[in-house]
This record gives structure tokens, sequence and C-alpha cells, in this order.
């Protein structure tokens, strides 16, 4: 009988939650790098640049690698041999280690998670609790897989009950242009079938906690049905030429995994959860005799990148910039922000909407200003701002058309692609959307000189802020035509690829 103290646990949720913060499974860096040798795509190879060198950092630097540090989930599995000594319940053991790890004074973590999901969506303010699920095995040792889902790649989930008879890969290949970009790729794909719905989505979950290993899949063949899918759907998807951030390229998943699980005759469900650029989990096993310990990666396991600025690199003053310079800039056309923004979210814009409804005046002044859709993460030491990489986008959509009519806003600045609400509206007003990489978030910090809280200070981290920046590198993703770089990248590097079978794996 082993017997598995509370503080063990606890310790050991904590200590796994600041590790994936800041070190990227080695496996998935050497993903992207041989990702990033093959890309042809500048944008694509230039996003890939960024992320690897941003996990660098991040592993360096001990401080989170997106800005999104993610709900947490906990998968358990408890030998029956195993006896607890504790005054908790697993649960609550559990959830005290996700609460001191997010609230590390030297690494502090952002808190994601609201209660009332339908109601006040109140912040429970340290990340709890998490999504725990447990299994009992055969023997005498806790083995604990932690990880932590950014809220972007999990909105991108998809479930579907197919008839018998359907195809899995035609429902996957329809599924994941639909994905968009906001799931921040090159990353996985966890493809759950069979079961019932629950479980599906379930297997699919648990299949992202694999390590990269489709290169010696290939090299070896494969021996069951999950295998041949994952093989068959590294290739097409890849060869839908969405890439990495959207942008077009040869790189779309760097590996599929298939999990499936018996299913009722009449069924097939099927689910998909991809996992992004900020790819984190952790395993470690409990025997008694203390916390786990987990080994940092050597720094050596990090290729030297480094990102320079190209000869048509565009410098632009956001204090000075005219609507009629932005009418210059192209799909595509890579910046550098330097000057005065403004930041703000989903509740952020919320409440202003509202308030131009009322006929309101906002607390900011937004004439001829950008707003940067980011909730950053907290500073620690001499830190202006903690990691501040760019939110899904899409999510302001709805609001965009009353902003840039109503405020005289004249950019935006946020993750992956708009839909095509927004991208009339932005046409209409002759405004334009910009991209920043998601999942670089502590290297687009480096460009934050200073942070100041200008509007709702009772939003927490989605409050207003006001960024002064220097050489923020961005994308210029919708322009003042409202053409869209997300549209026209994919559509000409999926051609690309047809017509001249480049190879994508």
């Amino acid at each position: 009988m082993t017997v598995i103290r509370k503080d063990d646990l606890i310790s050991t949720v904590a200590d796994a939650l600041q590790y994936i913060s800041y070190y990227h499974p080695v496996d998935f860096i050497q993903g992207v790098y041989q990702a990033y040798q093959r890309e042809q795509n500048p944008g694509a190879k230039d996003a890939m640049a960024q992320i690897l060198i941003n996990s660098r950092m991040c592993a360096e630097g001990h401080r989170p690698i997106c800005q999104d540090t993610g709900i947490v989930t906990v998968f358990l599995k408890v030998g029956m041999n195993v006896q607890w000594e504790s005054d908790m319940s697993v649960t609550d053991m559990v959830n005290e280690g996700v609460r001191r790890a997010y609230n590390h004074p030297d690494n502090v973590l952002r808190a994601s998670i609201l209660s009332d999901p339908d109601g006040a969506r109140q912040n429970t303010k340290d990340n709890t609790p998490a999504v725990i699920h447990y299994e009992i095995v055969e023997g005498d040792k806790v083995e604990v897989c932690v990880a932590a889902k950014g809220g972007g790649s999990e909105a991108k989930s998809k479930f579907a009950m197919l008839n018998p008879s359907d195809s899995v890969v035609d429902w996957v290949l329809e599924q994941v242009p639909k994905m968009g970009a906001g799931w921040c790729p090159p990353g996985m794909l966890g493809i759950g079938i069979g079961g019932t719905a629950e479980k599906a989505m379930l297997v699919a979950k648990e299949a992202l906690l694999d390590p990269i290993d489709i290169h010696e899949l290939r090299e070896r063949g494969p021996s069951n049905r999950s295998e041949e899918l994952r093989l068959e759907l590294m290739e097409k998807v890849n060869k839908l030429g969405i890439g990495a951030q959207g942008l077009g390229g040869l790189t779309t998943v760097l590996d599929v995994k298939v999990k499936d699980y018996p299913t009722h005759a009449a069924n097939k469900a099927v689910a998909i959860i991809p996992n992004c650029a900020a790819t984190r989990h952790a395993h470690v096993t409990l025997d008694g005799s203390g916390p786990a310990t987990l080994t940092p990666p050597s720094l050596d396991d990090w290729p030297e990148i480094t990102w320079e600025v190209g000869e048509g690199v565009r410098r632009v003053n956001l204090d000075t910039v005219t609507a009629e310079e932005v009418k210059e800039w192209k799909p595509g056309e890579t910046l550098l922000l330097n000057g005065k923004m403004l930041t703000g979210r989903d509740a952020a814009h919320k409440k202003m909407v509202d308030m131009l409804a009322k006929g309101e005046k906002l607390p900011v002044d937004m004439t001829g200003r950008f707003i940067y859709y980011v909730g950053p993460v907290d500073p620690v030491r001499d830190e202006v701002v903690g990691p501040a990489g760019p939110t899904t986008a899409t999510r302001m959509d709805k609001f965009t058309r009353t902003m840039l009519e109503e405020t005289g806003l004249l950019g935006m600045i946020g993750k992956a692609e708009r839909g095509d609400t927004a991208i009339d509206a932005i046409r209409d007003s002759e405004a334009v959307y910009l991209m920043a990489v998601g999942g670089a978030a502590y290297l687009v910090a480096q460009a934050i000189k200073h942070a100041e809280v200008v509007a709702f200070p009772e939003l927490g981290m989605e409050a207003i802020y006001e960024f002064d920046v220097v050489d923020m590198p961005v994308t210029v993703a919708v322009d003042t035509h409202g053409d869209s770089v997300h549209k026209s990248g994919p559509a000409k590097w999926s051609k690309l690829i047809e017509e001249q079978a480049i190879e994508v794996v």
C-alpha cells in the first residue's frame, strides 16, 4: 500500500503548471523548427521564427509562453493500492495546486476562469477550478498529467455524430478550414472517434497529450486504422495550405493524433480538438516518496534563430499616423508599430458598445487610434507588463462596425482572421486590421515600454490599457479595401501545393 501525502500532490500540480507555463515540450520545438526549415512562404516562416524565439525567451526568463495561461485539465490514474494521507478531497488538492501555481509571485499566471458562465461570469481570481478526469487502475502509484489549454484553441473544437458509413477524413477536411487560424497553427489535431458524444471529446483531448512522432510513424508504416488515419489526415490537412497563423504555407499541423473507442452500431461520434502554438502538458508519477520532480530541458534543445527586420518593413508612428497613410498599407505587409495604442477585448467592447447605445461618452477618446485585442499577464519584478500576445479577433467582430463608425477608431490589432461582418465594416470605414503572432506573447511584451490602465479597471486583465510600444511587429491582415490575407494566403498556397506538387510533410 502506497501512501500519497496531501502536500506531495499539491506541490506536484503547482510545480508542473509553473513548468509548462514556460517550457514547451521538446518534441514540439523540434516539430516547429523542422516546419520552419521547410517553409517557403516568408510570412508563415516569419511567424514560426517568432514562435521559436518566444519559446526560448520564456525558457530563459521563466515567464509564460502565452498570455492565455489556459484552463487547467488534469488526468489522474490512481492505483487501487494507493491510500491518501489528507484532510482534503483529491479534487480539492488538485485545485489547491492550481491556486498556488497561478499566484506564484515569481511567475504570476493569468487567471482566466469565470464562474456562473452564462450569468455574472465572475473571475475566480486563481484559475480554479480545474477540469479533472479520474481513472482507477491497477498498481500502487498515481500518474498525473497536467495540461493548460488556451481558450482560443479550445473554442475551435468540433463534434459531430456521423452516420456509420460517413467518412471521417471528409468530415475533418470540411471542418479544419472553418476553424480558421484562431487556434494558432501550426499545432496538433486530436481526433476522437467512437464511444458516445462525451467519450469522443475526451479521447480527442487525451490524444493531444502524446508526443509528436508522425515522422517515425511514416518511416515504420501504420499498423492499425487509427495510424492510417493519422498519416492520411496529416498529408491532406497540410495540403489545404492554411499555414502558420493562417497566412498560407506548407505546414498547418505538426502532427495528427487519432484515438478511438468502441461504439454503438448506429453511431460514429467524431471530435476534433486542436492544440495551439502554446502546447503545454507534463506527465509525472507519484510513488509515495515525495513530490514529483520535473527536469528542465537544456537550452541546447532550442534552435538559434534571429528575427531580422527586412528591407520591405514599414515603421509606423501610431501617434501621428493618418487615414491617408493607412490606405497605402497592403495585405501581407510587415509593419513595426511605434507610439501609443489602446487595448480592449470582449468585456471592454461590450461595455463600450452598451455606453454608446445609451448615448454616453466613452472614458477614452479613440479618434484616429488603434486598439489591441489583448488581456496581458500581470507584470513581475521590473516588467512593464507581463506576456501580452493577441487574442482571437473574431470574438470582436460583432462590435466592429459600431466601434469604427461611432468612435473614429482607425485600426485594430489581434490574432487570426476576421469574419465577413467585420471585413465589410473595415472596408466601409476604410480602416485596417493588423495581425500579431499568436504564441509569441513574451516576445511581443518586450516591445511594450509603458503600460497604464486608462478605463474599466474593475475588469482586471480585460481593462483598457494604454501601451507605449517600440517596433512591435505586425502583419497587415485586412486592408482598407477589405482584402484579407487570411483568404488570399491559403488560397494561393493550396493552389501552389496542388500545381507544383510541393512536399508538405
